[in-house]
């Protein structure tokens, strides 16, 4: 089974809820509140939402007003975005991105299905903004 880790699910469901904020102008959000109602524990949050940061995809404010908001438009951050900053690379096998973990390398016959298909998942998640997971009616691109 194909699965993501739950950095990127938590971390997107997160970033759906600042976008929310964004849209409504009730930003920043305090994480305790990202995380109550993601159901998130506070410290598996920071860690998501320091490295959102550091992918610059998210600013902090301290103090009483302060929290979290996104640091740019809604309609400027693709999926892929949120992805690549908590997963790292995206790769369905390992082997597409070093090719050293397998030993039949280039020359695997089933390599081009692995290559095909993690190239559907990236260019949906590359054609899909945080501004469509609102409830905007912008289309998202087909991946293949």
């Amino acid at each position: 089974m194909l699965r993501l880790s739950t950095k990127g699910r938590y971390g997107l469901r997160a970033m759906i809820e600042l976008a929310q904020a964004f849209d409504s102008g009730q930003e920043p959000v305090m994480m305790g509140d990202i995380a109550e109602r993601q159901e998130i524990s506070r410290k598996y949050l920071h860690a998501l939402l320091t490295s959102l940061k550091h992918a610059g995809l998210v600013r902090s404010t301290r103090g009483a007003k302060g929290g979290y908001t996104l640091a740019r438009s809604p309609s400027d951050i693709k999926v892929s975005d949120i992805f690549t900053a908590l997963e790292g690379e995206l790769a369905v096998v390992d082997c597409l991105h070093d090719p050293g973990t397998c030993k039949r390398g280039e020359g695997c016959p089933s390599r081009e299905v692995w290559s095909g298909l993690n190239n559907a998942i990236f260019r949906l998640l590359d054609g899909m903004t945080l501004r469509q997971l609102t409830g905007d009616n912008e289309s998202v691109e087909e991946p293949l």
